[in-house]
């Protein structure tokens, strides 16, 4: 005798989070954005795994389709900072490093490093490397002489020492780098790799965001808005922070909720020629002065400068600072 599957005749209970994936999926005419509070409450269940695998996949990649707003952006940090045990640790700059760089080698960790130097405190972290081909911040910290911090009382002791320390995300929001470790399941980034920009989660004086795509960053910026974070927005070589002395740059700002935007022109008189490889070797020669080269010493100070706009320098002040800031750092390594 054949043994069939049994009947389902009482029809199952709706998993709680499908109201979230539905507010998403329903259709042209019938999706809708999550408003804050919703976004608060779908990206808690989330991170306190009380959503099955297909859920997740689903409600990210339909936020990934939909793009996200600035609500959902704030909600779904501040679920995540309602459950952070961080302690009260004084940082200047929130520098988030989850892009990699593929075109020019990464000359904002120098410009971090030299900024540690002169007293600004930075923390800095990442996801680690995700996409073949790019250079990432996790990958370089020794050859730089970076802290590699794996708890709290690790980033306050490089802090005071030095004045920058990183810190894997996995170290303090597993559950955001395992959805961002999604993406070569997905084969899409998703609105994480986005989140992990906003996030400050030692509420620094000011969060810098560097968002590689177009329409991004206005987004970016009203979200921390939302969130009553002071943060600048760019769109960074790469995806990083970290200003192309080639192109002009547009600053994305936000301070006590009002937004500001601002223009900086290139500082290179003609476009330099790309790097035909990278060699991070070249990232301790130019700190160490042993080469010149115009185009990391210009992103350099560029960088530099940003980092000090942020922290309410004026454009030409903040320039004329990062000059001597870099001209008289200490250039052992």
């Amino acid at each position: 005798m054949t043994d069939f599957p049994p009947l389902t005749l009482e029809t199952p209970a709706e998993h709680p989070f499908a109201q979230f994936v539905r507010i998403l999926g329903k259709g042209k005419r019938g999706a809708r954005d999550l408003t804050r509070e919703e976004a608060r409450q779908a990206m808690g269940m989330v991170l306190d795994e009380q959503v099955e695998e297909t859920q997740l996949g689903a409600f990210l990649m339909l936020l990934r389709h939909k793009e996200e707003s600035a609500e959902e952006m704030a909600g779904f940090t501040q679920a995540l900072r309602e459950r952070l045990q961080t302690p009260a640790l004084a940082v200047d700059l929130d520098w988030p490093t989850y892009a990699g760089k593929k075109r020019h080698l990464p000359w904002y960790l120098l410009a971090a490093k030299c900024l540690g130097q002169n007293g600004v405190r930075i923390f800095m972290h990442g996801g680690g490397a995700h996409t073949a081909g790019r250079l990432y911040t996790e990958q370089l910290l020794g050859l730089l002489n970076i802290p590699l911090c794996r708890d709290w009382q690790q980033v306050g002791a490089a802090l005071d020492d030095g004045g920058l320390a990183f810190m894997p995300l996995v170290d303090w929001a597993p559950q955001m780098q395992r959805m961002i470790d999604l993406r070569n399941t997905l084969g899409l980034r998703s609105p994480i790799h986005s989140l992990a920009r906003i996030l400050n989660p030692l509420g620094a004086r000011c969060g810098l965001q560097s968002i590689f795509h177009p329409g991004y960053q206005a987004v970016h910026r009203d979200a921390s808005g939302l969130l009553g974070d002071t943060s600048i927005v760019v769109k960074g070589d790469g995806g990083e922070i970290e200003i192309n002395p080639d192109a002009d740059s547009h600053l994305y700002g936000t301070r006590g909720g009002v937004s500001w935007d601002e223009e900086w022109p290139r500082l290179a008189e003609q476009r330099h020629v790309k790097p035909q490889s990278l060699d991070p070797e070249h990232l301790k020669a130019i700190w160490r002065g042993d080469v010149e080269d115009s185009y990391p010493q210009l992103a350099l100070i560029a960088t530099i400068a940003l980092a000090l706009r942020g922290l309410g320098l004026a454009r030409e002040q903040a320039l004329e600072q990062a000059r001597q800031y870099w001209a008289a750092r200490d250039r052992s390594i």
